[in-house]
């Protein structure tokens, strides 16, 4: 590597890493993340949970023999209803979790109830209140109880009778389905705002102090200026999004509650890793080029974070593509579209259905598409009417 872009890496390394703000700034998203999703897991498991120990309030009229039988199945206490009318008010009042109201002569109903003869078949009205988190936990464990016993009452056979045993999906399944279908878009919204937070304000910065035009009456190379900024803001997004990243993967599974030992990122090897990690720093090269060539035609930080939010809206629409469709695509051609073919190799690499060729194609499209890059930014660093427009 020529020593003027070595001169450039390090001019921006050290007025990154001698900037605390800015060293805090990129790290600081990773921690949020971590706090905000671990919160919202928390947060989700106890406005849908139901204490373990807690036991929903059951009344029911005209209770049945067969189903003082049946529903303590459930594990819950069911009581004679002394007025339904009032039990129904309790319920909207959130004093009573369930009430079942079964007609008089349920059990002969039943029996005499021909499915054939067209006639309405006896009517259990079982009402709870949807806006309570007990209530909904009643209703559902009744009403799929009480759906059983009916199936076993008519049907003249059974399907998965045992319950277990019959869900093939591994481990690896259910995680590399989860994390396939939600890490490319946050990894994507990632590396773009580590990339926005630190290029416009060294492009189009530089442009507002005047200093970058101090850096250009220099022996160096404009191209060694160009793609010494360019490496070096690349290697800065990439601490940003693994701070990030991190942040992401360990608050996942608190977010996903009852899914916490399925979905586990503990299940990726070494080899996975490195994959992600080239499709990742290529990625990062294309966004932290795409963003200089857009900063060095703005003439202060504003208008340039104002000329690269289109990127984002890019950004993450091709983020998005990852939660729909079969997995990675097989089509080659499809991994010489810059940035789409990232979201293509991120899907892969999650999904356990990595292409090989997808990967080197990925990798050598987002390098030649850095190189063009540079070229056009040293271009632009030669033109005067750019540079020092004002």
């Amino acid at each position: 590597m020529r020593s003027g872009i070595l001169t450039i890496m390090k001019k921006e390394l050290a007025r990154f890493f001698g900037d605390k703000r800015m060293v805090v700034g990129v790290l600081l998203p990773g921690i949020l993340v971590y706090i905000g999703y671990s919160f919202m897991g928390g947060a989700m498991g106890s406005a849908f949970g139901v204490d373990e120990d807690y036991t929903p309030t059951i009344q029911a009229v005209n209770l049945p023999e067969s189903m003082e039988v049946l529903l303590p199945q459930t594990g819950f206490a069911i009581m004679e209803a002394s007025d339904g009318e009032a039990a129904k008010e309790a319920i909207t009042a959130q004093e009573l979790d369930l009430l079942l109201e079964f007609p008089e002569g349920f059990d002969g109903d039943v029996a005499a109830y021909e499915a054939s003869s067209g006639a309405p078949a006896p009517n259990v009205e079982v009402y709870y209140n949807s806006a309570s988190t007990n209530s909904s936990f009643a209703y559902r464990a009744v009403v799929e109880l009480m759906d059983a016993y009916e199936s076993q009452m008519v049907n003249k056979f059974d399907v998965n009778a045992g319950g277990e045993g019959y869900d093939l999906a591994t481990a690896e399944d259910t995680t590399g389905f989860f994390f396939a279908m939600m890490m490319p878009m946050l990894l994507m919204m990632f590396l773009y705002s580590g990339c926005a937070a630190v290029a416009p304000e060294s492009i189009a910065g530089e442009k507002e102090r005047g200093t970058i035009a101090t850096m250009l009456i220099t022996p160096i190379r404009r191209s060694d200026v160009a793609l010494g900024k360019i490496l070096a803001l690349a290697l800065i997004s990439m601490i940003s999004a693994a701070s990030s990243t991190v942040g992401t993967v360990l608050a996942l599974p608190k977010m996903m509650g009852g899914m916490t030992d399925e979905v586990s990122a503990d299940i990726y090897g070494v080899q996975d890793y490195l994959l992600l990690a080239a499709v990742i720093f290529s990625t990062v090269l294309v966004l932290v080029t795409l963003i200089a060539v857009i900063s060095a035609l703005a003439k202060t930080i504003k208008e340039a974070q104002t000329y690269v939010m289109p990127v984002m809206l890019v950004v993450m629409g091709l983020g998005i593509t990852g939660m729909f469709g079969g997995g990675a695509s097989q089509e080659l051609a499809r991994y010489c579209i810059p940035l789409y073919n990232s979201v293509q190799c991120m899907i892969g690499v999650f999904s356990f259905s990595v292409l090989p060729a997808g990967i080197a194609v990925t990798v050598g499209v987002n390098a030649a598409v850095t190189i063009l890059g540079v070229f056009v930014l040293a271009k632009m660093f030669n033109s005067e009417k750019i540079i020092f427009a004002r």
